[in-house]
C-alpha cells in the first residue's frame, strides 16, 4: 500500500488538434463588481467575486457581517471559486508561492480560525417569484450561510468538500440591497472530507480551505425544474439505432396544487407533457420511446472516444410554464455512447460502443489551490489529446463543469473517484455525520456529471475498498443519480461485497525504472489494469527550472542524498536518490545541473515511452492481457521534479515526447524484454499493405543491418514483426530506427532507439510498494562520445485564426556517417528571448542519420509572440545550437 499513500480515421488523428476555444476567465473581478439577483424566471445569478477575511480580525457574527448597510472596504477582494489561500495569493500577500520556499511564508496558523467570505447584491423581489441560493459543491471543511442578518443554514447542515446545496430564500430577500455571508471553518483532510493533494506536492497551507465552485441566485415560478439528465441506450453490437430517455425533476415550490405545461426538444424532436402536483410534490418527469417514439432515432450520431471516432453531441432542453407564463428552464449537452466493463482474465476491461478499450491515460492534478483558469485546462486538455493519451484519472480532484464540457469536445475519458490516504479512506473512523456526508458527495457528483460521454466509470475506493455498509451508501446514492457507468471498489486489489474484485492493481513503480521493467509480468508491468505507475522523477529543462527552483536548489540537483522542496513533502520521496545513481550508471555522472537536466531527457524519453508501448503490445496477449494504464501523473499541482509529462509551465520536454512517440495512433515499436518489433493499432479498421524498416547502426554512423517485414495492422490491437536483427560487431551503445511505411513507401511512423548490449537488471525480490531496485544497469556512456553532428534548417510560419503555425525543416547533412542525436526544437519570441508556452509540436526530440530531412511543426497563439517575430531554436545533443528565422505573417 502506498504511503502516500482506420486509414481515414488514422490520417484525421494526424493533422494537429486546434487549441480550444474556451476563454480564460481573465483578471479578477474588480473589487465590488456589481451582482443583481435574477429578475426572470429560468435565469441565474452567479457571484462574480468575493471580499474575504479572517476571524482573526473580524469578530462580529453573521447576523451582522450580513446586514447590507455592513462596511467591508478593509476585506481582501478575492475572485470566484476562491479558497481563503488562493484569495490571498491573489492579492499577492506571499509573493510567487511557485518559486523556492516561499509558499512557506503562508503560515500554517493563519488557517486554524474559520474565515468569512462577503457579497453584497441587489434584488427586485417580485410576488410569485422563487429565488433560490445554490452551492454548487461544498465548503470545506464546512460552513454557516447567512443572507440579510438570517442564518440559513449552519455548519451541520454545509459539510464537505462536494455536496451541493438549494435553499429557497425568497421570503429573505428585500428590494434593493441585500448581502451574503458565508463562514468557512478551518480545514483537515485526515478529519474532514475534503481535498487532500497528499504527497502531489508540498500542501497549501490553509489545506483548501474556504470556497472552490460557484455560488448562485436562481430564479423560477411556482414550478422549478431541475436535475435533467438524458441517456442514449444502444442495442449494441448494433449502432443502428438508440433509445434516448430524458429525464427531469419538476418540483412544485408553492403551497397550492399546481398545473404545468412542460415542452422542449431534444435535437429537433419535441417533447411535451401536462403535469399537476400537489402543494410542495416534487415529481420525475420521463420522455422516453415508450411514450415518445421519436426518442427511438435511427441511425444516431454515436459519441467516440477520439481515438475511435468523433463527438458529436445532443442537447435536450425542457421549459415549464403556468398559465402560459414561463416558471422555469434547464438544458443539457449529452452524447450517445454506451460504456461497458468486465473482468477479462481477471483485468478489469473497458468497452465503448461494444469496441474493447485500451486505457492509456495520465493522472490528473488539479491547482495545488483549486483555481479555475480555463484557458489553462484548454491547454492541459489539448496537449494530452495531441499527445494520444485517451483517458484521464481523477482521484479524489473532481474539476468543475467546464472540465468536462471540454473532455467530452475532445473525447478523452475520464475516471473518477474518491481519493486515498485521507479521511476518505480512513473508514473506521466514520461516524453518522461522514456516512451522510459521503453519501451527499457521491450522489452530488454523479448528478453533476453523468451527461457527460467522456465519462468512463465511478471508483469508489483508490487505495482501499469500503465495507458492506459504506458500499451501499455510495451505491445507493450513484442509483439516485441514475448513475449507468461502471461503478469500481477500488483502484488496488480490494474487492467489496457487491462490486467483487476491481480488477485493478496497484503494485508500483512511482520511482524510477529502466525500460525493461515494463515488459515484465511482474508488479507493475504490461498486463492487467495499473490504475497508477510511474518512473517518479521528470526533470523539466533548465529555463523551467529556473522559472521555480533558486541558483542553490538547482546547484544541489547534482546531489541526489540532498532534500529537495520541489519534489515531495514525502521523505519517499524527496531525494533523487536512486534516480540519480541510474543516471549515473547508465548514462555517466554528470559533470554539472546543465548536464543532469540534458541526460533526464534521454532517461525520462525511454522509460515513459517503454511503459505506454509495453501496455499497447500486450492489450493483444489474450492469455494474459495488458487492459489499462494510468500513468502517474500527468501534470503537477503545482511546479515540481517529479510526476508529470509536461510541466506545470506547460513546456513538453522528454516525458512528454517519449509519451507522445508511444501513443501514436499507428506505430511501430521495439520490445526490451524479446527484441520483437511490434506495430499497435488504436484504430478501429484493420489497416493492410504496409511494411516495417528496420535499420541497427553503431554509435559512428555505421549501418550494421537493415531488413523490410511486411505487415497487417490489426484493428484495436497489435501484431509482432519478427525480432530486431542481432548483428556482429555492434558497439556498446547503439541505435536502432524503425519506419512503418504504407503500399506506396509513405512513412506513416517513425521511432529511433538508443540501446546498449548490456542489459539492465531487476530484484524483484528487494522490491517495494514503489520500487524495484536495480541490479545491472544498462551503458549508454557512449552517447557522450558521439562525433560532432552536422545540422541544417529552416522554417516558415503561417497565420491560422488566432494561432500561427511554425514549420521546420531539418537535414542531417554531415559528410560522415554522424548521428545528429536527440534535436530538440524550440519557437522563442526573438532570438534569446523566452519560449513561446504552450506549444504543440507534432514531434520533438529527433534523431537524423546524413541525409534524413525531417519536418516538424508546431502551434501556438499568435498574441503569446508579443508582437515579436518568431524564430526556432536548434540544440541537440551532439550538434551545435542553431537559431532559424520563421518568416511569414503574424
Amino acid at each position: 500500500m502506498r504511503l502516500r499513500r482506420t486509414p481515414k480515421l488514422l490520417a484525421a488523428l494526424a493533422v494537429f488538434v486546434p487549441l480550444l476555444s474556451a476563454q480564460a476567465p481573465g483578471p479578477p473581478a474588480p473589487a465590488g463588481a456589481p451582482m443583481t439577483a435574477p429578475a426572470a424566471s429560468g435565469r441565474t445569478s452567479t457571484v462574480p467575486d468575493w471580499r474575504l477575511q479572517t476571524s482573526k480580525v473580524v469578530t462580529a457574527d453573521g447576523d451582522a457581517l450580513s446586514q447590507p448597510a455592513y462596511d467591508d472596504s478593509g476585506w481582501y477582494p478575492v475572485p470566484a471559486r476562491s479558497t481563503v489561500l488562493a484569495g490571498l495569493v491573489a492579492n499577492g500577500k506571499y509573493g510567487d508561492v511557485n518559486y523556492g520556499t516561499n509558499l512557506q511564508r503562508a503560515e500554517r496558523s493563519e488557517f486554524t480560525v474559520p474565515w468569512w467570505y462577503r457579497k453584497a447584491f441587489t434584488a427586485d423581489p417580485q410576488p410569485g417569484a422563487h429565488t433560490f441560493l445554490k452551492l454548487n459543491g461544498g465548503i470545506i471543511s464546512r460552513g454557516e450561510v447567512w443572507l440579510n442578518g438570517v442564518k440559513v443554514a449552519g455548519t451541520d447542515q454545509v459539510v464537505g468538500a462536494y455536496p451541493t446545496h438549494e435553499f429557497d430564500v425568497t421570503s429573505l430577500l428585500r428590494k434593493g440591497d441585500n448581502a451574503l455571508a458565508i463562514k468557512a471553518m478551518p480545514a483537515d483532510p485526515q478529519q474532514d472530507l475534503s481535498i487532500h493533494f497528499i504527497d502531489w506536492a508540498q500542501l497549501p497551507p490553509d489545506r483548501n480551505q474556504g470556497l472552490f465552485r460557484d455560488v448562485q441566485l436562481t430564479r423560477s415560478g411556482a414550478v422549478s425544474l431541475r436535475d435533467i439528465r438524458a441517456d442514449g441506450d444502444l442495442p449494441l453490437p448494433d449502432l443502428s439505432s438508440a433509445d434516448v430517455t430524458v429525464k427531469a425533476d419538476v418540483r412544485n415550490n408553492s403551497a397550492q396544487s399546481v398545473t404545468t405545461e412542460i415542452s422542449g426538444k431534444v435535437g429537433e424532436i419535441p417533447l411535451n407533457r401536462t403535469v399537476t402536483l400537489a402543494p410542495g410534490e416534487t415529481s420525475t418527469l420521463t420522455f422516453s420511446p415508450a411514450d415518445t417514439p421519436a426518442l427511438k432515432i435511427a441511425q444516431p450520431q454515436v459519441w467516440w472516444p477520439f481515438t475511435m471516432g468523433g463527438q458529436p453531441m445532443y442537447e435536450a432542453s425542457l421549459d415549464a410554464a403556468v398559465g402560459g407564463a414561463l416558471s422555469d428552464s434547464v438544458k443539457t449537452k449529452f452524447g450517445i455512447r454506451e460504456v461497458t466493463s468486465r473482468l477479462n482474465q481477471g483485468a478489469r476491461e473497458f468497452s465503448v460502443n461494444g469496441k474493447p478499450f485500451l486505457v492509456r491515460g495520465g493522472g490528473w492534478a488539479s491547482d495545488l489551490f483549486l483555481r479555475t483558469d480555463l484557458r489553462r485546462i484548454g491547454d492541459q486538455l489539448n496537449l494530452v489529446r495531441s499527445m494520444g493519451m485517451n483517458t484521464i484519472r481523477l482521484e479524489g480532484k473532481p474539476e468543475n463543469d467546464e472540465f468536462y464540457d471540454l473532455a467530452d469536445q475532445l473525447g478523452i475519458m475520464l475516471l473518477t473517484g474518491w481519493e486515498c490516504c485521507s479521511k476518505w479512506e480512513d473508514y473506521g473512523s466514520f461516524d453518522a455525520e461522514d456516512n451522510v456526508v459521503a453519501g451527499q458527495s457521491a450522489e452530488s457528483e454523479a448528478k453533476r456529471i453523468r451527461n457527460h460521454p467522456s465519462m468512463l466509470g465511478f471508483m469508489i475506493g483508490s487505495d482501499a475498498a469500503p465495507g458492506a455498509g459504506l458500499e451501499k451508501i455510495y451505491l445507493d446514492a450513484l442509483n439516485r443519480a441514475d448513475w449507468k457507468l461502471p461503478v469500481i471498489s477500488s483502484a488496488k486489489a480490494f474487492s467489496s461485497p457487491q462490486l467483487g474484485s476491481p480488477g485493478m492493481k496497484m503494485d508500483g513503480p512511482y520511482w524510477w525504472e529502466p525500460p525493461n521493467y515494463w515488459y515484465n509480468e511482474q508488479k507493475g508491468g504490461a498486463f492487467g489494469f495499473a490504475s497508477e505507475i510511474g518512473p517518479g522523477p521528470t526533470i523539466p529543462e533548465m529555463e523551467e527550472l529556473k522559472k521555480f527552483l533558486t541558483p542553490e536548489d538547482i546547484a544541489k540537483l547534482t546531489d541526489y542524498n540532498a532534500t529537495q522542496y520541489h519534489l515531495s513533502p514525502s521523505t519517499t520521496f524527496n531525494k533523487l536518490s536512486f534516480w540519480g545513481t541510474a543516471l549515473d550508471r547508465r548514462y555517466g555522472r554528470p559533470a554539472n545541473p546543465e548536464a543532469l537536466v540534458r541526460k533526464a531527457q534521454l532517461a525520462n524519453y525511454e522509460t515513459n515511452r517503454a511503459q505506454f508501448e509495453a501496455f499497447g503490445r500486450d492489450w493483444s496477449d489474450w492469455g494474459k492481457p495488458a487492459t489499462g494504464v494510468i500513468y502517474w501523473m500527468l501534470n503537477n499541482a503545482w511546479p515540481t521534479a517529479y510526476w508529470h509529462l509536461y510541466d506545470y509551465y506547460l513546456d513538453t520536454a522528454g516525458s512528454y515526447f517519449g509519451a507522445k512517440t508511444a501513443l501514436r495512433p499507428l506505430h511501430v515499436q521495439y520490445s526490451y524484454d524479446d527484441k520483437s518489433l511490434a506495430v499497435v493499432n488504436t484504430g478501429l479498421e484493420t489497416v493492410p499493405g504496409l511494411r516495417v524498416e528496420v535499420t541497427v547502426f553503431n554509435a559512428d554512423g555505421t549501418e550494421k543491418a537493415k531488413e523490410t517485414r511486411p505487415v497487417e495492422a490489426k484493428a484495436n490491437g497489435s501484431v509482432r514483426v519478427g525480432t530486431l536483427p542481432q548483428p556482429a560487431g555492434l558497439s556498446t551503445t547503439y541505435f536502432t530506427r524503425l519506419l512503418l511505411t504504407d503500399a506506396a513507401g509513405k512513412v506513416l511512423d517513425r521511432n529511433v532507439y538508443w540501446l546498449s548490449t548490456r542489459a539492465d537488471t531487476l530484484d524483484y525480490g528487494s522490491s517495494t510498494w514503489y520500487h524495484t531496485p536495480q541490479t545491472g544497469y544498462a551503458d549508454l556512456t557512449g552517447l557522450d562520445q558521439l562525433p560532432k553532428g552536422s545540422l541544417a534548417a529552416h522554417a516558415k510560419s503561417t497565420v491560422e485564426g488566432d494561432r500561427t503555425r511554425t514549420e521546420v525543416t531539418l537535414t542531417n547533412n554531415a559528410a560522415g556517417g554522424q548521428v545528429a542525436f536527440f534535436v530538440k526544437a524550440t519557437v522563442r519570441k526573438g532570438v534569446g528571448g523566452p519560449e513561446v508556452l504552450p506549444t504543440d509540436w507534432s514531434d520533438n526530440y529527433v534523431t537524423l542519420w546524413p541525409g534524413e530531412t525531417l519536418r516538424l511543426s508546431a502551434t501556438y497563439r499568435s498574441a503569446d509572440l508579443g508582437g515579436t517575430a518568431p524564430v526556432v531554436e536548434l540544440s541537440g545533443h551532439n550538434v551545435e545550437p542553431l537559431v532559424v528565422a520563421a518568416p511569414g505573417r503574424y
